[in-house]
């Protein structure tokens, strides 16, 4: 029996007889002659069935195979220069496993409404593959980079009794007899961690109620977060730089056939090596007034605002001690100015907006305490988070990098929604 093995291995077996699992992508078909694009998950090869070479009933059931129909493929694999793996397969066998019906999304244009109602068959597509591909490839390179610098993984809850960053976009759950949130944010119960372990970080979905349908937002998103204790605000930046660094060449290595199959310009990727700028909010403020003159000083950066910076640089910028008034409770104030906040944001460029936002984070109880209540914020529900300033604090500091703007940015496309397998948007809660 031929040897079963994954499409994207077939170089290994020139010459030699080997079984296929997979879906028919497309077909097409030539007298006698029948070509059939055969895909696995791993990649997709052409393989041909000449008529002569096989039985009548392996002919007929290659030219009953519909789009999409489930088969098992045996042939030789065969070098050829013009396919773009540089093989196919010569069909000795052929098994149905399943004929598809009329296949919903067809070669002609869609709109995007109908595709995502079809979103459990379009990830299908190359193109979809190729994106789900590529964000496989920055959270596994996300988990070696902190893996690999001694961080503890430390998975953090869904449910919340509180906010992380601010009331207005929490989405409310009964919690048996009490009232819980879906969390917003890892970072809190991080920092207790960080408190027991130095340098840890927490990855899976946060979820934000904000009204937005900009091409940026999703309700349900990815973040992973590190936090680590006796770091400083410039300290924090360093290990940003060093990370996003990381994950654009880890997919410049690993995953440059998807970014061909995206069309995605990657000289523009090859420039992601530090240093990266770091700008005061007010160097910021000065750029942005330069085409934007109304912009008011201190107030926070919108997508607009986030896109004139960028512009300025060919990778990525870091925005610095934002006003106190725009940022979470939860940050430190800069002692140099206590107007400002030891925040930081950083921008992709090509006008992706913020990737990461940071902070050094308060580590005295009496000025977290007051944060609270300056927020009107519950503090029963905070009595552990301020434990933690009664109980060895230490300066520390962490960040948050959204995956799916992550890989909006290093794929080259224009909205986050196509980045994550079911997206989840204000108006999207199907498939």
């Amino acid at each position: 029996m031929a040897e079963y093995i994954k499409i994207k291995d077939v170089a290994r077996y020139n010459g030699q007889e080997v079984t296929l699992k997979g879906w028919l992508y497309n077909k097409r078909s030539s007298g006698k002659l029948r070509f059939l694009l055969l895909r696995d998950g791993t990649e997709i090869i052409q393989c041909v069935v000449f008529k002569g070479s096989v039985s009548p009933e392996v002919f007929e059931r290659a030219t009953q195979l519909t789009q999409e129909s489930s088969c098992i493929i045996t042939g030789v694999v065969s070098e050829d220069k013009r396919s773009a793996l540089g093989y196919e397969i010569q069909v000795n066998d052929l098994e149905i496993v399943q004929i598809a019906g009329e296949y919903p999304i067809s070669k002609k244009e869609h709109g995007v409404d109908f595709l995502m109602d079809h979103r459990h068959l379009w990830l299908r597509s190359k193109k979809q593959h190729a994106l789900i591909r590529i964000r496989h490839e920055v959270i596994r390179a996300a988990r070696e980079f902190f893996d690999s610098r001694d961080f503890t993984l430390v998975d953090t809850p869904i449910f919340t009794p509180n906010a992380a960053e601010g009331t207005t976009t929490l989405f409310e759950t009964d919690y048996f007899d009490q009232k819980a949130y879906l969390t917003q944010s890892g970072q809190l119960y991080g920092e207790a961690a960080a408190m027991a372990f130095g340098n840890i970080y927490c990855f899976g979905p946060t979820f934000r109620a904000e009204k937005s349908k900009t091409r940026r937002h999703l309700t349900e998103f990815w973040m992973i977060e590190p936090e680590m204790a006796y770091c400083d605000l410039d300290q924090d930046m360093d290990v940003a730089e060093a990370f996003v660094t990381h994950l654009v060449q880890s997919v410049l290595k690993n995953r440059r056939r998807e970014l061909e199959v995206l069309e995605r310009d990657t000289s523009k990727l090859e420039n992601i090596r530090p240093p990266f700028p770091r700008i005061h909010y007010n160097e910021a403020v000065e750029i942005i007034k330069k085409q934007n003159p109304d912009f008011i000083d201190g107030d926070d950066f919108g997508a607009a605002d986030e896109t004139i910076i960028s512009e300025q640089f060919d990778r990525p910028v870091m925005v610095h001690r934002y006003p106190a008034e725009v940022k979470a409770f939860y940050m430190k104030r800069d002692p140099e100015n206590a107007n400002h906040a030891l925040a930081m944001d950083m921008l992709a460029p090509e006008g992706y907006g913020e990737i990461i936002g940071g902070s050094q984070r308060e580590d005295d109880y009496d000025a977290l305490l007051e944060r609270i209540r300056e927020h009107n914020l519950p503090e029963k529900a905070f009595a552990w988070y301020l434990d933690l300033r009664k109980y060895g604090s230490v300066p520390h500091a962490g960040f948050g990098l959204g995956i799916e703007r992550t890989v909006a940015w290093i794929a080259g496309i224009r909205h986050v929604r196509e980045t994550i397998p079911f997206p989840r948007t204000m108006t999207r809660l199907y498939p």
